[in-house]
C-alpha cells in the first residue's frame, strides 16, 4: 500500500514532510511560516513545535507524532537538520516510510555533505521541498526585490529596484522590509525618486551617487555625496569601485555598435535600464577622457589601498578628474 507521502504531491503545503534547504535565514523561515499559515488555515488550533537539532533526540519524534486524544493538527519544524545525530536520522527515515496523520515536519537543512542521507531519503520519499539559497549575486537579489513587489501587487520601475539592491545592500531581510516600507506609504508606481528619497544616504547607496555625479560632470555634487559617505562610514573601496564601475560602463557603450537597449544589453552584459542610464551619462565623453579617467580610478584605488597617506585626498583628487573628463568634449 502506497503511504501518505507518496500520495502526495510536491506541490502541497501540508504534505506530510517538507524539506527547506539553503542557508538564506529569511527563506528559511518563509518556508516555515508558509507551512505553519496552511495548516492553521486548515485547523485554527494547529500545534507547532520548533526544535534545534539538538532537540531532536532519538524517541522525541514518536513522542511528538504519536496519536492525540484530540486529533490535533501539528507542524514539528526541525532546524539544522544536518547536525542531528545519527540515531535521529535512522529515525526519521524509518518516520518518512509512515507519516503520522495530520502532522506536518519541517526539516531546515543546510545543504552540503552534511546530513545528504537525510536530505537523499526524504526525497526518495516524496517529500516537497523549497530551495531557500544563499543569495549572493546581485542579479539574484534584484530579482528577488522585483518578487517581492509583484508579491504585494505593486509596480515599481526596474531603476527602482536597482536603486533599493543598491542602497540596502545584500541583506535580504532589509530588502524584504524596504519593499514593505514603500508600498505601504507611496501611491502608485515606484521609481527611482521615490526610493531615492527614503534611502539616500545608505553607505551602500552613496558610493554609487558619488560615481553618477562623477561621471555626469557635476564635480560639487560628487564631493558633497563623496564627504557625505565617508562621514557615514563608507569604506574608501566601495567608493573606488562604485567609480570604476561608472567609468568602465561608459567605455564599454561607447565602443559598442548602435542598437536597441535590449540588444546592447545581451552585448555588453547589462541590464536595458542602465544602457539608457549610461546613454545619458555619457554625453561629453570621449575615448581619450574614458583612458584619463580610468587611469584617476587606479590611481585612487591604489591611494585608498595603502599606496598613499590620504585615502580621502585620493578619491576627491580621483573625483575632480572624472568630473573634468565628463565635460571634456564640451570644452574642446
Amino acid at each position: 500500500m502506497l503511504s501518505v507521502m507518496a500520495k502526495k504531491t510536491n506541490d502541497d503545503v501540508l504534505a506530510p514532510v517538507t524539506l527547506a534547504v539553503g542557508q538564506e535565514d529569511l527563506l528559511l523561515d518563509r518556508a516555515v511560516q508558509e507551512v505553519v499559515a496552511a495548516a492553521r488555515a486548515a485547523d485554527a488550533d494547529t500545534d507547532v513545535r520548533d526544535l534545534s537539532s539538538d532537540q531532536l533526540q532519538p524517541g522525541t519524534l514518536a513522542e511528538l507524532t504519536s496519536p492525540s486524544l484530540f486529533a490535533e493538527r501539528k507542524v514539528v519544524v526541525v532546524r539544522n537538520a544536518q547536525d542531528l545525530s545519527a540515531d535521529t536520522i535512522k529515525e526519521l527515515k524509518g518516520y518518512f516510510g509512515s507519516p503520522a496523520e495530520e502532522i506536518t515536519l519541517v526539516l531546515l537543512h543546510a545543504g552540503g555533505a552534511k546530513g545528504k542521507g537525510l536530505l537523499d531519503a526524504a526525497r526518495k520519499a516524496g517529500a516537497r521541498e523549497v530551495a531557500c539559497p544563499k543569495m549572493t549575486k546581485p542579479a539574484d537579489r534584484l530579482a528577488f526585490v522585483r518578487g517581492e513587489f509583484r508579491a504585494q501587487g505593486r509596480a515599481a520601475t526596474p531603476e527602482a529596484c536597482q536603486s533599493l539592491v543598491d542602497a540596502i545592500g545584500s541583506d535580504l531581510r532589509e530588502l524584504a522590509s524596504a519593499v514593505s516600507q514603500l508600498t505601504a506609504d507611496v501611491e502608485g508606481t515606484i521609481d527611482e525618486a521615490v526610493v531615492g528619497r527614503y534611502y539616500t544616504g545608505r553607505a551602500e547607496a552613496s558610493s554609487f551617487t558619488v560615481a553618477d555625479r562623477a561621471v555626469e560632470g557635476r564635480a560639487a555634487e560628487a564631493l558633497e555625496a563623496l564627504r557625505w559617505s565617508l562621514a557615514t562610514g563608507v569604506a574608501p573601496v566601495l567608493i573606488t569601485s562604485a567609480l570604476a564601475q561608472g567609468v568602465r560602463a561608459i567605455g564599454k557603450l561607447s565602443s559598442a555598435r548602435g542598437g536597441r537597449p535590449a540588444d546592447l544589453a545581451r552585448e555588453l552584459g547589462m541590464p536595458p535600464w542602465k544602457i539608457d542610464r549610461v546613454r545619458q551619462q555619457m554625453r561629453g565623453w570621449t575615448p581619450d577622457a574614458v583612458a584619463i579617467a580610468l587611469r584617476a580610478v587606479a590611481e585612487a584605488d591604489e591611494g585608498v589601498k595603502g599606496g598613499g597617506d590620504d585615502p580621502e585626498y585620493a578619491l576627491e583628487k580621483a573625483v575632480v578628474t572624472i568630473a573634468r573628463a565628463a565635460r571634456s568634449r564640451g570644452r574642446a
